[in-house]
């Protein structure tokens, strides 16, 4: 009986250590994530910021609607490209949070 408490402890205390680690592991790439959207949100608005001034200069509604498009295109690309990147810093985050448990799991097999 001595013994089941025993293994249940450690087993316990290994968890609760696994855990600490997942946890440390979710808050680094939890802040990366918010790093990551923070800068663009700046890059965001300069450009959009870029834009409008660039539209307040244009001489003609052609000049106008040519800047417009480009805005709205080169917005397009980088709200892709930046979507692509939140998913792979997820997908980072998933796998080095689960990371601490594949020796439980191993264990458990």
């Amino acid at each position: 009986m001595a013994q089941t408490y025993e293994d249940f402890s450690k087993y316990g205390k290994e968890f609760a250590d696994t855990g600490l680690k997942s946890f440390a592991s979710l808050t680094k790439g939890a802040q990366a994530i918010a790093t990551e959207a923070g800068e663009y949100t700046k890059k965001s608005f300069e450009a959009g910021s870029a834009a409008v001034e660039k539209l307040f200069s244009a001489k003609s509604l052609d000049k106008a609607i040519e800047i417009q498009s480009d805005y709205a295109k080169q917005s397009y690309e980088s709200f892709v490209a930046e979507a692509a990147k939140i998913g792979d810093l997820y997908a980072e985050l998933a796998k080095e949070a689960y990371k601490p448990f594949e020796s439980i799991v191993a264990k458990a097999k």
